[in-house]
């Protein structure tokens, strides 16, 4: 075991007086697993190549939005309803498939996920009414949450030297199909119409995930698939409850959460509205996208020199700092450049909350608890672009909008702080 995590928190002794923060020591049966080995990268490569193919739920309706509003003759309120579903699935799920991550295996989790995603594509193809169209996205969301959060804290457990590094990699596969999906769904949607589109998208993911689900079990193993004993124990020891430090980082991630959604939500209509056009907004939020992959694989880096919470805290002031530049520069080549450092800082400040957890909380309930702070991610997320735009009503500019995701930020930079002060005070008592 590491002496300390490189961030400055102390290391685990052999006695504690909070012990449900704790993982027993276990003994590492060698013969069946190695973290850091070849054998962990493989699996790494095998879990990225399932999170991209599965994260198309997270993209595809906001594809064919335009197209399925002009079919039912719908409101863009009504059919955005789709995405705020998707969305409330990919959260509830991310908790419920943590759970049976932890009790049953990534591989059973991720078994049920595609089934989810499988079954509802093919019913949003067939569907004849909007509220059909829209109530199968929250199986669609509930196809797509293993491939996230559990699937980060799975991985967490086949690392101990390059774990954060493996995490956001894994995070990674949800950008990767950002990039790789929406062109791919136009151009069905364009060539084939979008009902069939969707129906070769639940049979191509549903076997596609499965052959690659079952080489990633022959490689983690059947019987003992959910056995996390090999699992590298935690090296950060805060002096918190799982429960109280399960709450603060969810009140951090919502608060990062809103003030991430107000670009990403936004920033196409506020090129609109600047008269640049939404194309150009759509050119920065795929920029924003971009560069978001490559700071989670830098984050990753980061967080194996300097721990987890300093990592995040980084990325939190990072972040504020990037949406203050909104305020003053509204030029069209100041916005691209903001985008771009906007996605470079916001990229990695949610795999952080994985590697945190997972630093400093025994690996039999990573799963579960890396869920939690996902929902709560999300819970930011839609909440900050609904808020965004109320605000925006309000004042007739974004202006306030901004400054409201500054403060949502503060308070996240607030409580990382908080805990990065109470371990620095347990390392001067040590």
């Amino acid at each position: 075991m590491p002496n300390i995590a490189p961030c400055g928190l102390t290391p685990l002794r052999g006695a504690t007086k909070l012990r449900p923060v704790h993982a027993p020591s276990s003994h590492r049966d060698s013969r069946r697993f190695t973290p850091d080995s070849g054998q962990a990268w493989v699996r790494l490569a095998l879990a990225v190549l399932i999170g991209s193919i599965g994260s198309v739920g997270m993209w595809s309706v906001v594809v064919v939005l335009p197209v399925v509003q002009t079919e039912f003759a719908a409101t863009r309120g009504a059919v955005s309803l789709a995405f705020t579903l998707t969305m409330l699935g990919f959260g509830l799920g991310g908790v419920a498939t943590g759970r049976i991550t932890d009790r049953f295996g990534i591989v059973a989790a991720m078994a049920l996920s595609i089934g989810f995603l499988g079954i509802a594509y093919v019913l949003a193809g067939l569907s004849s009414t909007l509220w059909q169209f829209i109530a199968v996205h929250v199986l669609i969301g509930l196809g797509t949450s293993a491939t996230f959060g559990p699937l980060m804290a799975e991985a967490s457990h086949w690392f101990e030297r390059y774990r954060g590094l493996a995490v956001t990699i894994v995070a990674s596969g949800n950008y990767v199909g950002g990039t790789i999906w929406p062109p791919l769904v136009n151009w069905g949607m364009q060539t084939y119409g979008w009902r069939t589109t969707h129906i070769a998208l639940g049979i191509f993911c549903a076997v596609a995930m499965t052959v690659v689900l079952l080489v990633l079990r022959a490689q983690i193993g059947g019987v003992v698939a959910h056995d996390h004993a090999n699992a590298p124990p935690p090296r950060v020891d805060l002096q918190l409850s799982t429960n109280t430090l399960t709450a603060l980082l969810c009140i951090a991630s919502i608060s990062c959460c809103v003030a991430m959604a107000m670009p990403q939500v936004h920033i196409v209509a506020y090129c609109g509205d600047l008269g640049y056009g939404v194309a150009r907004g759509a050119e920065m939020l795929s920029l924003m996208m971009a560069f978001g992959v490559v700071s989670r694989i830098g984050s990753g880096f980061l967080a194996d020199k300097i721990g987890g919470i300093r990592t995040l805290l980084i990325g939190s002031v990072a972040q504020g700092f990037a949406l203050f530049f909104y305020l003053f520069f509204d030029g069209l080549t100041s916005l691209y450049v903001i985008s771009a450092m906007f996605g470079l800082f916001q990229g990695g400040i949610v795999p952080s909350y994985a590697i945190i957890v997972r630093e400093s909380m025994p690996a039999r309930e990573a799963a579960t608890r890396v869920g939690i702070v996902i929902m709560a991610s999300v819970v930011g997320m839609s909440g900050g672009g609904w808020v965004s735009g109320v605000i925006f009503d309000a004042t007739g500019s974004y202006a306030a909008a901004f400054l409201n995701g500054v403060a949502w930020n503060a308070v996240n930079v607030a409580i990382v702080v908080a805990l990065l002060l109470r371990a620095r005070s347990r390392l001067a008592l040590a």
